[in-house]
C-alpha cells in the first residue's frame, strides 16, 4: 500500500510538472513581411513595433509566453507561399501576422485561412479579401486598400480640383488606390499611368504629367518607390506648382530619406504620429526612445496588430487552439487603439476614421506628417457587403 501510494504521489507530481510546463509553452506565432530591399523599412517598422510591445510584456501577450518566427517574404509572391508552408507544417504556429504586400497577401491568404490558421494582417488590405474571398480567420488591423485613396479623392473634390492624373505601380494595391481615389472624387481623372512594381525611373511618366497640366497627381507610391518618385518630381519642378496628393508614399517610412523635399506634399491615411490621445502619446514616445526615429503607420499599425492579440491571447487564457473563442475574442477588439476608435467591420477589416495630412515639420523642427482634415468619419469599405461570412 506504501508503494502504491508513494507511485500514485509521484505521478501526481509529474503530472503536474507536465501540466506547468504545458501551460508555459510558448505560442508559436509567425510574423512574415518585407524585410529586405527598397521595401524592407515598411517591414522592418512593422516588425520593431510589435517587437516592442512582446518585450515590453516580457516576451508575453496575453500574459503567455510567444515565440515570434521572423519571416522575410521578400517581396516575391512564392518565397511568401513557401515560408506560410513551413509555418503551418513544420513549425505549427496558429497564427500568421505581418504581411506587407498586396501580391503577396493575394498569394497567401488561401493557403493560410483554409488550413485554420489565424491571420492578423497589419498592412495589406487587397479588395478581393474584403469581399467575396473574405474569410473568417483574416482580421486586417490596417485598412482596406483603397480606404487611404478615398479620403484623399474626397479631399480633392472638396479643394475643386477639377482634372487629376492616377498614378500607381501596377499590381493590385496599385489598382485598388486608383479605384479608391475615383469612387470619391467627383472631377475628371484625365489619365491612369501604370508603371512596373520595381520601376525606380519616371522621367518618362513625369514629362507625360507637365505635358497634360493636371490641376493635382494621385499617386500611391509605397517605400523606395516613393522616395524616388518624390525626389523626380521635386527635380522636375513640378512640386509647388502642381499638387501632389498621395497615399503610402511621404509617410513615416520614407520621409526620413525625402526630407525638406517631401515638404507640402499631401498624404491621407487612418493615423498620424500628432494623434492626441493616450495610447498613440505613449506608442510615440516609447518607438521613438527605442529606436530613435519617428514610427511610420506600418508601425502604428503593427503596433495594434499586437495588442488585439494581446486582448485576445488573455480572454481565452492562451488557449488559441478553441478557435471559435479566440475568434470571437479578436473579434471585439477589445483593446486602445492608436488611432482613436477601433472596431471591425462584418468583414473583419476596420471601422476607421481617414484622415488628410500636410508633409510640414513639427515643434523639433523634423519633416513629419501634420493632421489637417477628417474627410471620412467612422468610415467602412466597399466591399464588406460582397463577404459572405
Amino acid at each position: 500500500m506504501t508503494a502504491r501510494l508513494t507511485r500514485f504521489a509521484a505521478a501526481l507530481v509529474l503530472g503536474g510538472a507536465a501540466t506547468v510546463a504545458l501551460a508555459q509553452a510558448p505560442i508559436k506565432i509567425g510574423f512574415m513581411a518585407e524585410l529586405s530591399g527598397p521595401q524592407g523599412a515598411l517591414g522592418q517598422d512593422q516588425y520593431d513595433a510589435f517587437m516592442m510591445v512582446v518585450e515590453r510584456n516580457g516576451g508575453k501577450l496575453g500574459g503567455v509566453p510567444v515565440q515570434v518566427l521572423r519571416e522575410d517574404s521578400q517581396l516575391k509572391p512564392d518565397v511568401a507561399t513557401q515560408i506560410v508552408q513551413k509555418l503551418i507544417e513544420k513549425e505549427n504556429v496558429p497564427i500568421i501576422t505581418g504581411v506587407t504586400f498586396s501580391n503577396v497577401m493575394m498569394a497567401v491568404h488561401k493557403p493560410i485561412t483554409e488550413k485554420g490558421v489565424f491571420l492578423i494582417g497589419s498592412n495589406a488590405g487587397p479588395a478581393p479579401i474584403a469581399g467575396a474571398q473574405c474569410s473568417p480567420f483574416q482580421y486586417i488591423v490596417s485598412w482596406q486598400n483603397d480606404n487611404q485613396a478615398e479620403v484623399v479623392g474626397k479631399y480633392a473634390t472638396d479643394k475643386g480640383y477639377k482634372r487629376v492624373i492616377g498614378m500607381a505601380p501596377n499590381y493590385q494595391a496599385g489598382k485598388d488606390f486608383v479605384a479608391g481615389f475615383k469612387r470619391f472624387y467627383k472631377g475628371e481623372v484625365i489619365d491612369e499611368i501604370y508603371t512596373p512594381l520595381n520601376q525606380p525611373d519616371f522621367s518618362a511618366e513625369l514629362a507625360q504629367v507637365a505635358a497634360k497640366n493636371p490641376d493635382a497627381v494621385y499617386v500611391f507610391y509605397p517605400g523606395g518607390l516613393g522616395v524616388n518618385f518624390v525626389r523626380q518630381y521635386q527635380q522636375a519642378g513640378l512640386l509647388g506648382k502642381i499638387p501632389l496628393l498621395s497615399s503610402s508614399t511621404a509617410d513615416g517610412s520614407t520621409l526620413p530619406a525625402q526630407k525638406e523635399t517631401a515638404l507640402g506634399v499631401i498624404s491621407g491615411t487612418f493615423w498620424g504620429p500628432d494623434f492626441n490621445n493616450p495610447a498613440n502619446k505613449q506608442f510615440v514616445e516609447e518607438f521613438e526612445k527605442k529606436y530613435n526615429r519617428i514610427p511610420s503607420q506600418y508601425a502604428a499599425q503593427s503596433y495594434d496588430a499586437a495588442l488585439l492579440l494581446d486582448s485576445a491571447i488573455a480572454k481565452v487564457k492562451g488557449n488559441v487552439a478553441d478557435k471559435k473563442a479566440f475568434a470571437a475574442a479578436l473579434k471585439a477588439a477589445d483593446f486602445k487603439s492608436v488611432r482613436g476608435d477601433f472596431k471591425f467591420n462584418t468583414n473583419n477589416f476596420p471601422i476607421q476614421d481617414q484622415h488628410i495630412f500636410e508633409v510640414a515639420k513639427d515643434a523639433k523642427g523634423r519633416v513629419s506628417l501634420k493632421t489637417i482634415a477628417t474627410p471620412l468619419k467612422a468610415h467602412g469599405d466597399a466591399y464588406a457587403s460582397q463577404c459572405k461570412m
